[in-house]
C-alpha cells in the first residue's frame, strides 16, 4: 500500500506540473485548451468551466492537455494551435518539460529550506557522534572550528579536508564557543571503508535561508545535468527502467523516508523534462523539430506525413517501454536471488 500510495504521489506530481506548463502557456498566446486531464482510463471526477473539461482519471501513469487544432477538422479556427506563430507553439511545446524542471529546483527548495537545511556557511558543529574522539575531548554542538593546527578553517570542507588526511594522528583543533575561544588536542580514527580520518562530527545545517535554499538547489540541480550528461555521452553507465522498475525505486525510496522521496521525485522530473524534449517522433521534442523544420521551409510539413511519423515514433517507444517492463518484471520478480 505505501508503495501504491508513494507513485500515486510521484507520478500525479510529475504529470500534473507536465500538462499544467501546456495548459498555462498556451492559454496566455490565444491557444484554445478544450481539456486536461490528469491520468489516463474512466474518469474519477470531472467538470467543466469556460469551455474547458478538467477531469481526473482512473491510470495514474499520464495525462493530457488536448488544444484546439490537433484534431484537422479543428485546424482552421483562428484559435487553434496550427494558427498561431511558430514561436508561441514552441513555447506551449517547451512549457511542459519547462515545468517538470521549475518542480525539481522548487522541490530542492522546499528540502533545504523547510526540512532539511543548508550548509552553515563556517566550520559549525551540527552533532557530535557518540563515543567519538570529538566527544571525548568535550567538542559540542553548536561550537566553530577556526583551525586545525594553526592552519585556519573557514568552511566545514576545509576541516574534512584537512582531518581527512590525518588518520591516526594526534593534531590541535581551536573552537569558538560563546565568544570564548577553545583549544583541544585530539586523534582522529582511521574510517575502514575510505582510509579517511574522522574525529566524529556533522555539520551544522540552517533551516530558512532564503539565499543559501536556492544557491544549494541550483547546486543539486547542476549535479544532476552533469551526471546525465555523462550518461547520454558515454562516460557513465546507462541503468534503464520502465514503469514496473520505477514504481518498484519509488516503493524502496518511500521506506527511508518522505525526503529521500522528494528527492527521487526530482530526480525523476529532471530526466522527464529532459528526455521528453530529445527530438524523438512523439514526444515534445520530436514535434519542435518539426516547428524548426517548418521555420526553415516557410511551410509546415503536411499534417498527414507528420501523424503518420509521429504514429511510428509512438508505436517504437510503447515498444521500447514494454520490452523495457518485460526486463524489470524478469529481474524483480524471477531473478535467482528472488
Amino acid at each position: 500500500m505505501q508503495t501504491i500510495i508513494a507513485a500515486i504521489f510521484v507520478f500525479g506530481l510529475l504529470i500534473l506540473a507536465h500538462e499544467l506548463g501546456h495548459y498555462f502557456i498556451a492559454r496566455l498566446t490565444g491557444i484554445r485548451v478544450l481539456e486536461l486531464a490528469i491520468g489516463f482510463g474512466p474518469k474519477l471526477v470531472s467538470w467543466s468551466k469556460k469551455g474547458i473539461d478538467y477531469s481526473l482519471r482512473a491510470v495514474p501513469l499520464g495525462g493530457f492537455c488536448r488544444l484546439m487544432g490537433e484534431n484537422p477538422e479543428e485546424a482552421d479556427d483562428p484559435d487553434s494551435f496550427p494558427q498561431k506563430p511558430i514561436i508561441s507553439r514552441m513555447a506551449v511545446l517547451l512549457a511542459g518539460s519547462g515545468m517538470n524542471l521549475i518542480l525539481a529546483l522548487l522541490v530542492f527548495f522546499l528540502i533545504f529550506f523547510f526540512i532539511v537545511g543548508t550548509p552553515a556557511e563556517n566550520a559549525r558543529v551540527g552533532h557530535v557522534v557518540e563515543d567519538s574522539p570529538a566527544e571525548e575531548i568535550g567538542l559540542e554542538a553548536g561550537d566553530v572550528i577556526t583551525s586545525v593546527d594553526g592552519e585556519a578553517v573557514d568552511t566545514f570542507r576545509d576541516l574534512v579536508v584537512i582531518v581527512s588526511e590525518r588518520p591516526n594522528e594526534q593534531f590541535e583543533i581551536t573552537a569558538e564557543r560563546n565568544g570564548q575561544e577553545l583549544s583541544y588536542t585530539v586523534t582522529a580514527t582511521e574510517e575502514p571503508e575510505t582510509g579517511r580520518g574522522i574525529i566524529g562530527i556533522g555539520q551544522m545545517l540552517d533551516k530558512y535561508n532564503f539565499f543559501l535554499s536556492i544557491q544549494q538547489s541550483f547546486r543539486q540541480f547542476a549535479m544532476i545535468l552533469t551526471s546525465f550528461y555523462y550518461v547520454l555521452s558515454g562516460q557513465a553507465p546507462m541503468d534503464v527502467a520502465g514503469p514496473v522498475g520505477i514504481v518498484h525505486v519509488i516503493g524502496e525510496v518511500a521506506q527511508t523516508g518522505f525526503v529521500n522521496l522528494l528527492m527521487l521525485t526530482a530526480l525523476i522530473s529532471i530526466n522527464l523534462g529532459i528526455i521528453n524534449l530529445l527530438p524523438i517522433p512523439a514526444l515534445d521534442g520530436g514535434r519542435i523539430l518539426f516547428l524548426i523544420i517548418e521555420a526553415v521551409r516557410g511551410r509546415p510539413i503536411e499534417p498527414e506525413k507528420e501523424g503518420f511519423i509521429h504514429f511510428i515514433g509512438f508505436a517504437l517507444l510503447i515498444t521500447l517501454i514494454l520490452f523495457i517492463t518485460y526486463q524489470d518484471v524478469l529481474r524483480l520478480f524471477f531473478a535467482p536471488d528472488n
